[in-house]
C-alpha cells in the first residue's frame, strides 16, 4: 500500500468512526447551502471586486466584530469561515465548478486561487495545488480530532478556508482543501469589467 493510499485509508476509517468529517477535520452540523451576498461582501472590501494580487499588505487587514461577520455572511459561510466549521463532502457549490477565474475569499474578497490550479481530488471539496501567494494565506498548526494538520487561513481576514495536505499533484506536491463557503468566484470576463 503506498503512503497516499494509506493516507486516504486513514481518513475513511477515521470519517466512518467519528462520522461526517471533512478534510478540514470538524464534524459537519449540515446548515444552509452556501451562496454569495456580493454587495454586502463588497463593503467588506471597498469595492466589487478588490483583490489583493500579490500578497496582503498589512494595511489591508480587515477587522470586524462577531456581529458585523454575522450581518455580511449566510449562517453557513459564517460556521465555516468565523468558527472553523466544514461542510459535507461533495455538498459545496465549487466542488465540480470549473469556470475560468479567480477564487476569493467570501468575508474580504481577497485573491485566494486560480482556476488553473484546482483539480479533482476525489475528497468532496474544491482542491488545489497552489495559492495565488503564499502572502495571501496563512498556514496554522491544528492538532484537533486526534489529527496533526496544517490549517489555512485568509491572511487579510483571518477567515478559515480548509486545511494543505501534502498529497497533492506537480509542481508543489500539495492539496488545500478548501471549504465551497468560504470562497466566492469572479469569472474572467467580470474581473476585466471591475479593474
Amino acid at each position: 500500500m503506498t503512503k497516499t493510499q494509506l493516507t486516504w485509508a486513514v481518513i475513511i476509517v477515521a470519517a466512518l468512526l467519528v462520522g461526517v468529517v471533512g478534510c478540514n477535520g470538524r464534524t459537519a452540523n449540515g446548515g444552509e447551502h452556501s451562496s454569495s451576498r456580493h454587495d454586502a461582501q463588497a463593503d467588506a472590501g471597498g469595492d466589487k471586486y478588490n483583490g489583493t494580487k500579490g500578497g496582503v499588505d498589512m494595511g489591508d487587514k480587515i477587522v470586524k466584530t462577531d456581529d458585523e461577520w454575522r450581518a455580511l455572511l449566510t449562517a453557513e459561510q459564517y460556521r465555516v469561515t468565523r468558527q472553523g466549521g466544514t461542510e459535507p463532502p461533495f455538498s459545496g457549490r465549487f466542488n465540480e465548478f470549473k469556470g475560468a477565474g479567480t477564487f476569493v475569499c467570501v468575508c474580504c474578497r481577497n485573491e485566494l486561487f486560480e482556476s488553473d490550479t484546482k483539480y479533482d481530488s476525489g475528497s468532496g471539496w474544491p482542491s488545489f495545488w497552489a495559492p495565488v501567494s503564499e502572502e495571501d494565506i496563512k498556514k496554522i498548526s491544528d492538532t484537533s480530532h486526534g489529527m496533526i494538520r496544517v490549517e489555512v487561513r485568509c491572511a487579510r481576514c483571518d477567515a478559515h478556508l480548509g486545511h494543505v495536505f501534502e498529497d497533492g499533484p506537480r509542481p508543489t506536491g500539495l492539496r488545500y482543501c478548501i471549504n465551497s463557503a468560504a470562497l466566492d468566484f469572479v469569472g474572467e470576463a467580470q474581473k476585466k469589467q471591475d479593474e
